[in-house]
């Protein structure tokens, strides 16, 4: 079987919900599921809070600082490609966290060509050329203000000066023939689904429809399940932690990927008017350990094995919990009607029911 890389470009506006959606392609793409997922992490940000490569303070201009940051973004690029070419799993997905064109929103075209002719005469098509596709998330500051600080004090834009920007990052990355848009027609949550669609769709897998049902049911035959169903376990903990905002439920996850974990922290927000906005990102092992003295003593851990699988045209999860035997938890994905594969025994609908959600069960253990 011939290695598959697939180069999927992120980008997009302040506060476009791209570090969520990194946080979920990390869960749904992973070890267990034969993908390895590989992020370059947004450069200029890491110039400037790591090495101090400014483009105001005096430091450097914003055209000597876009040298430096397309000079590091080609050599990581480059790196990342290597990585892949050796990783053991078959099919790799490289996730840029904004790339080289997002630079030309900063400075005018011709500044920018001059720069990226300096790079062994590369030109904006040999560059667009590289990436198979581009996700634009539009920035909330267009369509959701309310959610424009949503998480993140420290914003310095204005809404402003965020729609410019937004604008000016679609209009340099316009000319690539398989630009997806996701803009803010749709909360924040559905928002960050249309995107999880269009990476299904640019993988070429099946993507997961958008309506959830939940159900408890009897404990199947979970060997048949990953022979007959060719199933794919996950194993994860979630850690509720301390609510110092009563608006804002806080909550850390480990998942296992391969001979490797994963981590991440999670915010619920409840909206004045009842709405929930879930912002994530993934986070170090050292940071999740740090959070881990924040875990609320009310509620333990909630320790999971999701189990997914296809069957009937449907993606379907089933949750197995340690503390019970006998029961579980399974999810069916539909735009329709729910149609449950025969070896389950569904107990009864669940969808909606607060004794069946994740905090709850932190509390009692048990379904």
């Amino acid at each position: 079987m011939e290695k598959r890389i697939v180069k999927v470009v992120l980008t997009g506006g302040p506060a476009a919900g791209k570090t969520t959606l990194v946080s979920r392609i990390l869960k749904e793409f992973n070890s267990e599921g034969g993908w390895k997922v590989i992020t370059i992490p947004e450069t200029a940000t890491e110039l400037i809070s790591g090495f101090g490569i400014k483009p105001f303070d005096n430091c450097v201009t914003m055209l000597e600082f876009q040298y430096f940051v397309i000079a590091d973004q080609l050599h990581k690029e480059k790196l990342a490609i290597k990585a892949a070419e050796m990783v053991p799993e078959q099919n790799v997905l490289i996730l840029y966290d904004r790339a080289l064109l997002d630079d030309k929103a900063y400075i005018t075209d011709k500044e920018f060509d001059t720069v990226l002719r300096s790079f062994d005469g590369r030109t904006t098509a040999s560059v667009l050329a590289g990436y198979d596709a581009v996700i634009h998330l539009v920035t909330c500051a267009n369509g959701a203000e309310f959610a424009y600080n949503l998480g993140n004090e420290a914003r310095s834009e204005s809404i402003e000066k965020a729609i410019e920007m937004d604008n000016r990052t679609l209009r340099a990355w316009s000319p690539h023939p398989n630009l997806k848009i996701v803009d803010n027609a749709v909360d924040f949550e559905q928002k960050i689904q249309r995107a999880m669609r269009e990476i299904y769709r640019i993988v070429g897998e099946p993507e997961p429809m958008p309506k959830k049902r939940k159900f408890l049911v009897r404990m199947p035959d979970l060997n048949a399940l990953l022979e007959k169903r060719e199933a794919v376990a996950f194993d994860m903990v979630q850690t509720y932690l301390v609510m110092t905002n009563p608006n804002i439920e806080r909550r850390v996850r480990m998942q296992k990927n391969g001979g490797q974990n994963l981590y991440f922290f999670n915010e619920k927000h409840t909206m004045p008017d009842n709405t929930k906005w879930d912002t994530e990102r993934p986070i170090s092992e050292k940071a999740y350990n740090r959070y881990l003295l924040e875990a609320d003593p009310d509620l333990q851990p909630v320790h999971k094995i999701k189990y997914r699988f296809n069957g009937n045209r449907r993606r379907y999860e089933l949750d197995v919990y340690p503390f019970s035997e006998d029961k579980a938890i399974l999810f069916c994905y539909t735009d329709g009607e729910v149609t449950v594969p025969d070896e389950i025994e569904v107990l009864r609908d669940v969808t909606g029911d607060l004794a069946y959600k994740n905090r709850h069960l932190a509390a009692t253990q048990s379904l």
